[in-house]
């Protein structure tokens, strides 16, 4: 059946953060130089998104937004490459190079042609200023924006997915999760929602490895989000 929502991963599936961190990282190195290229501290940076989350989803420590948790990667990853971070307010600047990512293309004809039919929520691991800022930059509007306070842990923990669907008022078999990754979808379907595959093979740079195609039987396949538009017509 067709969903009511659509609730759509953001890092990588609606912005491409990759080109966001290294278009700072090289205005940053022009007063901080580094011997290391921009897109190597990207990927380092982004490296430590998953397991920087993992205590907040096992319990072992209290929720703490995005901003936090980039914000000691990001010393982490300084200390790896000797980046020097440069004055607090620098230091801010780079942090929230997050809240400024471009988006891709296809992302606000996609969104605004998908809002005609269904609620289209942002359901990211960011939070809500995050979320709300990204979507100012790029001029995209969502119906609601499913901030990480409002589930209070990250994906892919169940009670990321099964929460949002709560928070609009609907099953999850009512709500489809879009992301341009299987791990994403895969833990989202577990708690019975639909999912719909976006390709995104630039993702990680040229020399994407991973998420290149889909890895089961999602609902749904889409070389991006316009073409998901089109795809989602012929469900039942």
């Amino acid at each position: 059946m067709k969903p009511k929502a659509l609730l759509f991963d953001v890092f990588g599936t609606v912005v491409n953060w990759r080109l966001g961190i290294t278009r700072d990282l090289t205005t940053h190195f022009q007063n901080h130089p580094c011997n290391h290229a921009p897109e190597v501290i990207a990927d380092a940076w982004r490296a430590q998104y998953q397991s920087s989350m993992e205590p907040i989803r096992s319990g072992r420590r209290g929720y703490v937004d995005l901003d936090t948790l980039h914000a000691e990667n990001l010393e982490l990853v300084a200390k790896m490459f000797h980046l020097e971070l440069g004055t607090p307010e620098e230091k801010k600047w780079l942090i929230e190079a997050w809240h400024r990512l471009p988006c891709w293309p296809d992302s606000v004809p996609g969104i605004r042609a998908l809002q005609r039919q269904f609620i289209c929520a942002s359901q990211s691991n960011g939070h809500i200023a995050l979320a709300v800022n990204l979507a100012r930059y790029n001029q995209f509007a969502w119906d609601v924006i499913l901030g990480a306070e409002i589930v209070r842990t990250y994906k892919p923990a169940p009670a990321a997915y099964t929460r949002a669907c709560e928070a609009l008022g609907l099953r999850p078999a009512q709500c489809m999760m879009v992301a341009a990754h299987n791990s994403d979808l895969a833990a989202a379907r577990e708690q019975g929602m639909q999912t719909a595959f976006i390709r995104r093979p630039t993702e990680h740079g040229p020399s994407q490895t991973i998420d290149l195609e889909p890895t089961d039987d999602w609902e749904l396949t889409a070389s991006s989000i316009v073409d998901l538009n089109c795809a989602i017509g012929n469900l039942d």
